[in-house]
């Protein structure tokens, strides 16, 4: 693996903020005047995937890294769990549910594989 720069060149923090937009475009699309609270905290979630990514880029340190990166798996398996709440109550239709599953599957998986890569630098 290449030396990364910055944390807008790995993958996994790509596939976050599309994950994001993602979520933004259903909270504002099939949402509207529905569940604010929920709204909320999915946004939240969605948000700190990114996050916890850039933060731990920022430690300089893979250990630190690493923990940051296990923060942002785990914020994307919530907003996972929250995505069959919003199927359930039916505020997200079918299509909307599948791809932002397959985005938190996705990230999770990409963010892990960078995460057993790291160790090995350990």
């Amino acid at each position: 693996m290449s030396k990364v720069d910055r944390f807008e060149d790995l993958d996994c923090w790509k596939k976050s903020r599309e994950l994001v937009n993602v979520i933004f475009d259903i909270c504002e699309n099939q949402m509207k005047n529905k569940d604010f609270s929920t709204q909320d905290q999915i946004k939240r979630a969605a948000i700190s995937t990114m996050n916890n990514i850039a933060e731990g880029f920022g430690r300089y340190s893979n250990k630190e890294f690493i923990r940051f990166l296990e923060f942002s798996a785990a914020s994307s398996m919530e907003v996972r769990s929250m995505l069959y709440i919003l199927s359930d109550r039916k505020y997200i239709d079918e299509i909307a549910f599948e791809k932002c599953c397959q985005l938190t599957i996705d990230h999770t998986n990409i963010t892990l594989g960078l995460i057993r890569y790291l160790k090995t630098k350990l």
